[in-house]
């Protein structure tokens, strides 16, 4: 059967359109994942390929998926189809839509997980519980946390709670109108964040990090971790932008809003860095501490400083308001899907859904106490050690989000009508020809090669 394109609730403005986007992109990928990923890829080399993988390869993408969704204003599964029909090419490609569905689903259910840690981390820190704590203790308290399967499964259910509450009252009532109240609390929150760690931490030794490259560090997985970060700091290749897309009014220009998104993405990353290095280094932490950068090593850096305990509760605080925006974009296209596909009314697709995200994320939950030792995949070299919650990533990070990216920018790129992308990019008057000439290069070439790398290098890890 033909995909039929039918009406959605659009955004009231441009200006939502950026929030919601820019808050499907802006998470903890940003605030957490892209700290320690750079201390761990020896800093300004791996900034400076980031910068250029987000101009080159994930903008491109990102403009690529908006494009097909506000074409055909369905979920990612009916507007692949409905886009595919129409250009002539087989309905088949509405499997880039499951794919991108499956993604959101398995990403949300340990995403939740995480964003749980930070909600359980803000009374602790307002209470003075971790004031004046020394480095086992610290440690000790995140400890105690991971090895609690009930306080991690509740604090991810209170968080997928919050989530659902949003997104259950619609795009206008519910996703818009809290997207215009948590995003400028984000931007405030981060600059006096950042601000501070400029006047009481080692700015210049921050600096001298993030903006100096030494491409003596910069491995080969190191450039492809920089790929990577920036395909999943914007959220593309899981259907969020597509949806997102879906509900774009036709007079929003896509390109001009998709630089903008990626711009505000990459600079709240480097804010981020800037926010949470300077007090790394003048408390001797080091940098390539991994994930626990911020749970354990500035966790014991405000429980030392003067006001630690209010710092540090607006920095998770400022965690989970991040956390927030990115759930609601994974939530939001599954929910769409069941809508449109199943006649399921959004409060109940929203419950089933949320239901389905925790029951799945208990394998995240138990992957750090009782199922600790379980490797499922043991007998295989690659996968040797890894836990259910690293089987997740990897399928994730690896295979999933480079393969839905490869497949997207394939099918706009060489299997839909110039025409199509002419009129969604605002080209079809032969206008900025020079602009969509230069996005059709990156779309057909630059990005397939790139992304093809990644997925190698990343399935041969």
């Amino acid at each position: 059967m033909a995909a039929t394109s039918v009406p959605h609730a659009l955004w009231s403005s441009r200006l939502s359109f950026l929030f919601a986007a820019v808050g499907s992109a802006v998470g903890l990928g940003n605030i957490w994942k892209f700290p320690y990923m750079t201390g761990a890829n020896g800093g300004g080399a791996f900034v400076l390929v980031y910068l250029a993988a987000s101009v080159l390869i994930a903008t491109p993408v990102l403009m690529s998926e908006v494009l097909v969704g506000r074409h055909a204003q369905l979920s990612p599964p009916g507007s692949m189809q409905f886009v595919a029909e129409e250009s002539g090419a087989s309905r088949h490609w509405r499997v880039f839509g499951y794919l991108g569905l499956a993604g959101a689903f398995l990403i949300m259910s340990f995403y939740s997980v995480i964003a749980g840690w930070s909600l359980a981390y803000v009374p602790k820190a307002a209470s003075g519980a971790l004031t004046g704590l020394d480095a086992a203790s610290i440690q000790g308290v995140f400890g105690e946390l991971l090895s609690s399967p009930t306080e991690m499964a509740l604090w991810q259910a209170l968080f997928i709670a919050v989530t659902g509450f949003i997104v259950i009252r619609g795009v206008n009532r519910g996703i818009e109108r809290a997207l215009h109240l948590l995003m400028p609390t984000l931007f405030v929150m981060l600059v006096a964040f950042m601000v501070y760690s400029a006047m009481a931490g080692d700015l210049s030794a921050a600096a001298r990090f993030l903006l100096t490259p030494d491409f003596s560090k910069l491995t080969p997985s190191a450039v492809m971790a920089a790929i990577g970060q920036a395909l999943f700091s914007l959220s593309v290749g899981f259907g969020a932008m597509m949806t997102y897309g879906a509900y774009v009014p036709r007079d929003v220009d896509i390109t001009r809003s998709s630089v903008i998104i990626a711009v505000v993405d990459t600079l709240v990353a480097l804010a981020a860095g800037f926010a949470i290095f300077p007090i790394v280094f003048a408390n001797g932490i080091d940098p390539s501490e991994g994930p626990g950068l911020i749970f354990i090593s500035l966790s014991l850096s405000f429980a030392q400083m003067p006001a630690g305990a209010l710092l540090g509760t607006l920095f998770f605080l400022l965690l989970i308001f991040a956390a927030l925006t990115t759930s609601i974009g994974f939530i939001e296209p599954i929910v769409a899907w069941a809508e449109e596909n199943r006649g399921i009314p959004r409060a109940r697709s929203v419950v089933l859904s949320c239901v389905s995200v925790w029951v799945v994320g208990l394998a995240t939950v138990f992957s750090f106490n009782i199922w600790s030792e379980l490797h499922l995949l043991g007998n295989f070299q690659t996968f040797a050690g890894k836990t259910p919650f690293d089987l997740i990533d990897y399928l994730i990070t690896n295979i999933m989000q480079p393969a839905g990216a490869l497949l997207l920018v394939i099918f706009v790129g060489w299997k839909i009508k110039d025409s199509l992308r002419r009129h969604e990019l605002g080209a079809a008057d032969g206008k900025s020809n020079g602009l969509y000439g230069a996005w059709l290069i990156a779309v057909k070439y630059v990005a397939p090669i790139v992304i093809v790398t990644l997925f190698v290098m990343g399935i041969t890890a």
